[in-house]
C-alpha cells in the first residue's frame, strides 16, 4: 500500500496520549511489563518514562512526539509489514507515518514475545 499526504497528516495529528493506552493494553494482555514497553520507547525515541509521561500530559500529537524525539541510529533497521505497509518502502516525505509504523513494529514484536535483544536492533560487526 502507498502512504498519502492525507494519511501522513491524519496520523501526525493523532494525540499520542490517546494511543499509548492501546499499546500498553496489548502488551499487558501478552504478559509484557511496563518496563519492557518503556525500554522499547526509550530505545527508539530517547524518551525515558518521565518524559513520555510529560508528553502524555501535554497531549502532544504524534508529529510533535517524533519532532522532539532523538531517533535511534539503528531505527533504519526496523523492517517488515505493519497494517499492510512495508516500513522500508515508506517514502521519506512521510516521515511521521514511517516513525509511527516503526514504533508499532517494535510494540508488535514485543507483544509476540520476541526477545528484547532482537527488538533493540544492533549493527552486526
Amino acid at each position: 500500500m502507498k502512504v498519502t499526504a492525507e494519511k501522513n497528516e491524519k496520523v501526525g495529528n493523532m494525540i499520542f496520549a490517546s494511543i499509548y493506552p492501546l499499546y500498553w493494553n496489548r502488551l499487558e494482555k501478552n504478559g509484557r511489563t511496563k518496563e519492557e514497553f518503556h525500554q522499547v520507547i526509550e530505545w527508539l525515541t530517547g524518551f525515558d518514562e518521565a518524559k513520555v509521561q510529560t508528553l502524555i500530559e501535554e497531549k502532544v500529537t504524534f508529529k510533535t512526539f517524533f519532532e522532539k524525539a532523538k531517533m535511534h541510529k539503528n531505527a533504519h533497521m526496523i523492517k517488515g509489514v505493519v497494517c499492510g505497509y512495508r516500513i522500508e518502502e515508506i517514502e521519506d516525505e512521510f516521515e511521521v507515518y514511517k516513525k509511527c509504523r516503526q514504533l508499532e513494529k517494535l510494540i508488535d514484536e514485543l507483544a509476540k514475545g520476541r526477545k528484547m535483544e532482537k527488538i533493540l536492533r544492533k549493527e552486526k560487526k
